[in-house]
């Protein structure tokens, strides 16, 4: 289903990280559209549907409150925009807060272009410096649970553990929270 010309991207760069801003908010929204069209070529509608996120007014409307509130970060391959993840203090208002500071991942999205180049690694790793650079020693997340698993596997395979898990959307939606000890 990929009808992009990736030739004019260059892949052998390094992953950058680095602060965002609203001015960024068109980059975040693409980088969702990128990974729910790659999820639905690959006929996994479950997570985020089937639609541009773009086209969904709360999604627009959370991503300019987590760049406005928290501490959105955008990493780039060649320049151009690869890789997004938001932290804030806490999480969504479905997932029960914790009794300690802790800093919260929402929306970690790669543009299926540049799958494989390892960013949401290297935007996960950054989190947990941010983290520790704060002095806070708790990093947690909240992700989909379908799809056998595959996304929870992903955060374990980069230090997070399983803690609680919930159900959103109706009873439709299963969720998984991972922490993560920086």
């Amino acid at each position: 289903m990929d009808d992009l010309d990736h030739s004019d991207i260059d892949h052998s760069g390094s992953v950058r990280i680095r602060a965002a801003g609203p001015a960024d908010v068109p980059a975040f929204l693409g980088i969702l559209d990128s990974a729910v069209a790659w999820l639905v070529s690959r006929g996994h509608t479950k997570q985020w549907g089937t639609e541009p996120l773009s086209r969904n007014p709360k999604v627009v409307e959370a991503i300019e409150k987590y760049v406005a509130t928290g501490s959105p970060w955008i990493a780039e391959v060649g320049g151009e925009p690869a890789g997004m993840l938001m932290l804030t203090d806490g999480p969504g208002s479905y997932i029960p807060p914790v009794a300690e500071p802790e800093q919260y991942v929402h929306y970690l999205a790669t543009d299926h272009r540049f799958g494989g180049l390892g960013v949401g690694r290297a935007l996960l790793a950054h989190a947990a410096a941010e983290t520790r650079r704060k002095g806070i020693s708790l990093l947690r997340v909240d992700c989909y649970a379908g799809n056998e698993g595959r996304l929870v596997a992903y955060y374990e395979s980069n230090g997070f553990v399983r803690t609680e898990s919930f159900t959103a959307k109706d009873g439709t939606w299963p969720g998984q929270v991972l922490e993560r000890r920086v």
